[in-house]
């Protein structure tokens, strides 16, 4: 299985502009993140807008490409990166793997978790998922959850905490049930990239603003590998603070 991983990063974030440049521990956001996957796979590109991105990649000594400013999701610039990689390097890749920019601290465990599912042969796409523990807050809406069937594929994504148990007091549902918290990593055969990324916004979609229920309401199924390491994403300069205060890292930023 021949795989492409492809690391989406923009640099004019609403509520970070620059955040791939950001210096975190001596090292660069990006520089982070690559690292992190080059140590799980041989092919990693990232596919950026901005040419401050490229001349960073470049300087640290990793593949880089420039895609278009129009984008409206990383899974878009993930297939606009392929095509290009592709003529560039006259080869096609079996599996692409979509490793968000936003994750320095991204374990190489949960990226062979990921292509794992492939070893499932009706696995076209594949996600992560990590059980909440007692003391986080399944109602956050900003924390998307999966409900998963029994031969782990995702049912359904939603921003409210699913399933509603209907004769359960709220603050007792996750006692009673194992609530599942989407971690952002996606892989796809080259086949369900190209289809997904010609998809229309779906109703479902636009609702809950979750792009993955895109794929499902036009009938893709999505294999879930449950991990047990966790995920840190950075969205906001509070983000790398609240990180320090939890010793996640130490020096200041």
């Amino acid at each position: 299985m021949k795989i492409l991983a492809i690391i989406p990063s923009r640099y004019g974030s609403t509520r970070f502009p620059g955040k791939p440049l950001v210096e975190i521990a001596g090292k660069t956001m990006i520089k982070r993140v690559y690292e992190r996957s080059a140590s799980a796979f041989e092919h990693v590109y990232v596919a950026t807008d901005d040419q401050r991105i490229i001349e960073e990649v470049t300087r640290f000594g990793g593949d880089v490409v420039m895609t278009s400013t129009s984008h409206k999701s990383g899974t878009d610039r993930c297939f606009e990166a392929m095509k290009i990689i592709e003529e560039r390097e006259g080869t096609q890749y079996d599996v692409i793997v979509n490793i968000q920019g936003d994750e320095p601290f991204i374990a190489t465990e949960q990226l062979f978790e990921l292509v794992d599912c492939f070893k499932d042969k009706s696995t076209t796409i594949a996600t992560l998922v990590k059980k909440f523990s007692a003391s986080e807050d399944i109602f956050n809406p900003n924390s998307p959850k999966v409900v998963i069937s029994k031969d782990n594929f995702a049912l359904y994504f939603s921003r409210n905490a699913i399933p509603f148990q209907r004769i359960a007091e709220s603050n007792k549902w996750i006692l009673n049930f194992p609530y599942y918290k989407h971690i952002g990593l996606y892989a796809f055969t080259r086949d369900a990239l190209t289809s997904v990324s010609n998809l229309k916004p779906s109703l479902l979609e636009m609702a809950e603003q979750l792009e993955q229920l895109r794929w499902l309401e036009n009938g893709f199924r999505i294999k879930v590998a449950v991990t047990q390491h966790s995920s840190y994403s950075i969205d906001t300069p509070d983000d790398i603070k609240d990180l320090i205060s939890r010793n996640v890292i130490k020096p200041s930023i």
